[in-house]
């Protein structure tokens, strides 16, 4: 089954909003392989898989790409899933080694990052850093938007990670973990230097 056959199955009745289930509810219809389940999680799910798609690569059209191919990753393999974390964060791990070999790939082909940048999570992101709120004018909201999805993507692709999961995202340093596979000081020392580069990022910026 293609990617797109796949999410065409789930996108066929997300207008008809159908009604939230429990995790563990979902997952067992998932695993009866019904077709209105995998609606159900790719509606729960998309918007913040292809929001940290993007912060990850930077394209919007990359992060469409990887979307489908992550959806339909999870379709194949929820079977194996071993219920040994949430999900949510289950779908998240597939994302990270999912955009991790994507960056790879665009390296070797010699791709630059699009300056495409998405707004989501740009509040959150802003409190983390102790950044003042984002002007109300559109404009200098847009500005804003591109000054930080850059200064992002300046980053490691791990860093990147850890910001857009943490700060972003506004995952558990528990889920964080993992995702990663990382220990929790690990976790917290790479994320506290990725805050202190994107403050220097952005500071240089406003000089």
């Amino acid at each position: 089954m293609s990617s797109g056959e796949v999410l065409d199955i789930a996108q066929q009745t997300v207008a008809a909003g159908a009604p939230e289930v429990s995790e563990r509810v979902l997952l067992s219809r998932l695993r009866r392989g019904e077709p209105e389940a995998f609606e159900v999680l790719v509606r729960e799910h998309q918007d913040r898989i292809f929001d940290f798609c993007v912060r990850m690569v930077g394209d919007r059209e990359e992060a469409n790409d990887l979307v489908q191919e992550i959806f339909v990753s999870v379709h194949q393999n929820v079977g194996k899933f071993r219920e040994d974390s949430k999900l949510s964060t289950w779908i998240f791990r597939i994302s990270k080694n999912q955009c991790i070999n994507r960056l790879k790939y665009l390296k070797r082909r010699g791709r630059g990052r699009s300056d495409e940048y998405e707004e989501v999570g740009e509040g959150a992101l802003s409190a983390a850093m102790g950044a003042p709120p984002t002007p109300d004018a559109a404009l200098e909201s847009a500005r804003e938007r591109a000054r930080v999805q850059w200064a992002i993507s300046q980053l490691e692709p791990d860093a990147r990670m850890l910001v857009a999961l943490r700060d972003i995202e506004g995952l558990s340093y528990d889920e964080i973990m993992e995702i990663t596979e990382l220990p929790e000081g690990t976790v917290k020392s790479r994320l506290h230097r990725a805050r202190e580069k994107l403050a220097d990022l952005l500071g240089r910026l406003e000089e």
